[in-house]
């Protein structure tokens, strides 16, 4: 395989807050601890001290997770206090989502291999954090297979992990092909945490990767002290907009919008918002929003103390969460996951919780032969193919025809004789430096159409190989965006078997550009 780099910020695709952030820009270094380079998980290690009794918890509950798993993990490393975790997560998408989610568990499993190799006195385990508690299933029920979608029809609501998958078999009776590993796990697994388990077991668990779904009592019992803080004091959505402020003075654009109460009530078919409701003599109380149900201050604590499991926290309180619960070091996530990550710093200080060193996954364009070999005969670069499309065309108009359609020296001859037409004429009359100036612009704007028509002109002679030049693209940015984000993994997995393979022995977690891999 060819594989080479191309800058972040030569991709036209990532946010100013993103790439300043990997460029370690000085305006930023307040909303983080420590940047991801290899030396700093080893500081990273020394302040992540992780109590023994939450790493019995995180062992039962993952032994119970995987209790339908065959060859499940040995789980008992983490009970030892040498070990700590590396996690990723994402929604679960039905048939794995867009090729970026593989991606981010690629790039775990990866991190922690090289982690293990270079401090052998630690042990270090890749975590999936499975998003089960959303509730937005219209960002998962779909994918893309050989130009085709396909869509999840349910009634059912709330919580996506607790959705039956089973509905599924509608879904695989308009493929073209069987999918035996996505049938077991849709097929024969009664709600959708335990199938997206299973296929991304049979994916990575060779690799080690563990998947952690969050819904679950034992683990909210952990995280109870920051629900009964937010209901009490709501003190983090005036943290994040603090920061929020700070980084939009700045000139950035934040990511996340927090709540006055950063949580949800959660259970059987129902995600929704708790909201604080107040009557003007004072009086108090608590509602679920979109529900008739209501509770006073102390019914709510005693909810929480009593039954945490039906909280469940929003975009602000997942990534606490996650660190309450986890001896973790780093969360790998896309480029819009790091900068809101980067708005929670406050959060994390205001609960005396470590944070973690936050990794982007890694980024990559892959090429199959026929394309590399489409490439090559046109003479294209990735960098190129990374262009708008009007300045493709014109820029590889301008490289392969044998005329010359650049006219800057006949323009610049003419500013030069306007510049002596403008001397000669103010030395006349001032007055008429106006109308020389403006007959100038005027020629200027003349030549910048005739230009323009020479160039279109040009592109209709190579239209043939234009029109190549524009298929190849569009296979490698479907629908005119990058690859990653629209295709889906077995779109290559089909056709080559060792897909996923290959991109494990390719992928370096700590090299933060776009790679380029040609098969």
């Amino acid at each position: 395989m060819d594989c080479q780099y191309l800058p972040l910020n030569a991709t036209g695709q990532f946010s100013s807050l993103f790439l300043d952030y990997l460029s370690q820009h000085e305006a930023l270094q307040s909303y983080y601890d420590r940047f991801p380079t290899l030396e700093a998980f080893k500081e990273q290690i020394k302040n992540r001290a992780f109590d023994d009794s939450k790493r019995q918890t995180l062992v039962e509950v993952l032994e119970r997770q995987y209790h339908h798993i065959p060859n499940k993990p040995d789980f008992t490393i983490l009970l030892q206090p040498n070990t700590f975790t590396v996690t990723t997560g994402h929604q679960l998408n039905i048939f794995t989502g867009p090729l970026y989610v593989l991606y981010k568990w690629i790039t775990t499993v990866n991190l922690a291999k090289k982690l293990n190799e270079t401090y052998p006195d630690y042990r270090f385990v890749p975590i999936y954090w499975m998003a089960s508690e959303d509730h937005d299933f219209a960002e998962i029920n779909h994918f893309t297979l050989f130009g085709k979608s396909y869509t999840w029809e349910t009634e059912q609501r709330g919580a996506v992990g607790r959705m039956n998958p089973q509905e599924l078999k509608t879904v695989f009776d308009q493929m073209p092909e069987k999918l035996f590993l996505f049938e077991d796990a849709y097929l024969k697994q009664t709600t959708l945490s335990d199938a997206v388990r299973w296929y991304v077991h049979e994916l990575l668990g060779q690799e080690g990767l563990i998947c952690l779904d969050p819904d679950d009592a034992e683990l909210k019992q952990l995280f109870a002290p920051v629900i009964k803080d937010e209901l009490l004091n709501q003190a983090t959505g005036d943290i994040v907009t603090q920061t929020s402020e700070q980084l939009e003075a700045l000139g950035y654009r934040t990511q996340i919008t927090p709540r006055a109460i950063n949580l949800f009530y959660l259970d059987d078919q129902l995600r929704e918002r708790i909201v604080l409701k107040k009557k003007a003599d004072g009086t108090e109380w608590y509602e679920v929003l979109n529900t008739e149900r209501r509770f006073s201050k102390d019914e709510l604590l005693t909810l929480a103390d009593e039954h945490p499991e039906h909280f469940s926290p929003n975009v602000v309180l997942r990534p606490v969460y996650q660190e309450v619960i986890l001896p973790n070091l780093t969360y790998i996530g896309g480029p819009s996951e790091v900068p809101y990550w980067l708005q929670l710093k406050g959060v994390f200080a205001y609960f005396r919780i470590p944070f973690p060193l936050l990794m982007p996954r890694n980024f990559a364009l892959y090429v199959n032969p026929a394309s590399a070999k489409k490439m090559e005969k046109l003479g294209v670069s990735p960098e190129e193919l990374f262009w708008d499309d009007v300045k493709l065309r014109r820029t590889y108009t301008q490289r392969i025809s044998e005329n010359s359609l650049d006219l800057s020296e006949q323009k610049t001859c003419l500013q030069q004789c306007f510049m002596e037409i403008l001397h000669k004429s103010v030395k006349v009359d001032k007055s008429l430096e106006g109308a020389v100036l403006a007959e100038q612009t005027r020629l200027m704007h003349t030549i910048d159409h005739l230009e323009k028509r020479l160039k279109r002109t040009e592109e209709k002679n190579y239209e043939t190989v234009l029109s190549q030049l524009m298929t190849l693209k569009n296979k490698l940015f479907p629908n005119g965006g990058i690859q990653e984000r629209t295709e889906n993994y077995l779109n290559f997995q089909l056709n080559d078997p060792q897909f996923v393979r290959k991109l494990l022995a390719v992928f370096d977690p700590l090299e933060y550009q776009m790679l380029i891999v040609k098969d």
